[in-house]
């Protein structure tokens, strides 16, 4: 992909989401330049067991693409040759320690005045304002902070922490797009900006729906494990042998719903007819959706409920979605050239066409796929 063919990059990145910003950075045909403290580096490189080339798979899928710069910044000539390389590069990202850029020099305000050209992109765990602004933070502190794990789990089970990482690779996904507005700014302007974004607005937007309500409307949300707040089926069921997902998003499917599952008086019940009635009397019909379910195999229903219209499918494992035609069929998953495994790729194709995966990760100061003497 050369979307971005001449955009030049600078990361400063450590562990997931400022090196996940470079990787799709880099994946849209972004140079981009890791520059990597002494004595390991990233230390996503041992995030793990060690997968290919001594680094980590964590390391791998977020620092494709990329080569490795090897500085100290605390050395007056590991800064100027960061400022070399600025001088050139139209996007800096780091999620550097909150205070620490200030304390080398390299804060917004320095690093824009000498180069006012440049977007200056940084992360921070609390955000850039506030008495919470120097806080380091990871991702399942953030989670935990800004309530998402008080809404994930079941009714009658503890706070539970999303098991993806939707914090930090949010957060790489904003300072992405943010970067991209500042370009296109730059084009009508001919000065770059300071673009910031946090780990906790990340969160606290991913959390949008239930904080709204509470702020709005004094509720505050109950975990509902598969369920939804506002609808009526909309969860997950257990046939006879396994569990499947249903989503009735409205009452007209819900009448389908119930004419399929042989109960069309459901729809026509004064208690289940609309998804407020229903939502008043939850207990009652997902239980008696529950008890007709169990009778047959999950295939027998996916089968019939899709016949119909009604958005339904298995709840999978990994394995399982794996080995889903689909999967295969949208091509998300890319042989990393040079190397003898695959990634996810870009979830984006621009005029039906997939960015590719344009190499893997770097060694500890060498370009991708270099191999160390």
């Amino acid at each position: 992909m050369t979307i971005l063919t001449g955009i030049r990059v600078v990361e400063i990145g450590q562990v997931l989401a400022g090196p996940f910003a470079g990787a799709i950075l880099a994946d849209l045909g972004a140079q981009v330049i890791k520059v990597e403290k002494p004595g390991g580096g990233d230390d996503a490189r041992n995030m793990g067991p060690a997968f290919r080339h001594g680094d980590s798979l964590t390391f791998h899928e977020v620092n494709r693409g990329k080569s490795s710069l090897v500085l100290d910044l605390r050395a007056p000539e590991g800064l100027a040759s960061l400022h070399a390389l600025l001088g050139d590069a139209d996007i800096l990202v780091h999620n550097l320690r909150p205070g620490v850029p200030e304390e080398l020099g390299i804060g917004p305000d320095a690093v824009t005045a000498r180069h006012p050209r440049l977007i200056y992109c940084a992360m921070s765990a609390f955000g850039h304002v506030g008495p919470l602004r120097l806080r380091p933070g990871y991702e399942p502190l953030l989670q935990a902070f800004a309530g998402l794990c008080s809404i994930n789990g079941a009714p009658e089970g503890p706070m539970a922490r999303m098991g993806a990482s939707v914090v930090d690779l949010g957060t790489g996904m904003w300072t992405v797009i943010g970067a991209l507005a500042a370009l296109q700014r730059r084009e009508r302007t001919g000065r770059g900006g300071v673009i910031n974004t946090s780990l906790f607005e990340t969160a606290l937007t991913w959390a949008g729906q239930r904080f709204n309500a509470y702020v709005n409307e004094g509720r505050l949300p109950e975990r509902m494990a598969t369920g939804h707040a506002n609808l009526v089926p909309y969860q997950a069921f257990d046939a006879a042998d396994a569990p499947l997902m249903i989503c009735c998003g409205n009452d007209r499917l819900f009448a389908r719903l119930a004419d399929a599952l042989g109960r069309p008086d459901w729809a026509t019940d004064p208690r289940f007819a609309r998804n407020r009635d229903r939502l008043a009397n939850r207990a009652e019909i997902v239980g008696q959706i529950g008890a007709v379910l169990a009778t047959a195999p999950r295939a027998e229903w996916l089968a019939r409920l899709s016949a119909v219209g009604i958005p339904n499918g298995p709840m999978n494992t990994i394995a399982e979605v794996a080995a889903e035609a689909q999967t295969a069929a949208i091509g998300l998953m890319q042989k990393v050239p040079g190397e003898d495994f695959s990634l996810l790729g870009l979830p984006i194709s621009f005029d039906g066409e997939r960015p590719a995966i344009r190499a893997g990760a770097p060694r500890l100061g060498l370009s991708p796929g270099a191999q160390t003497s």
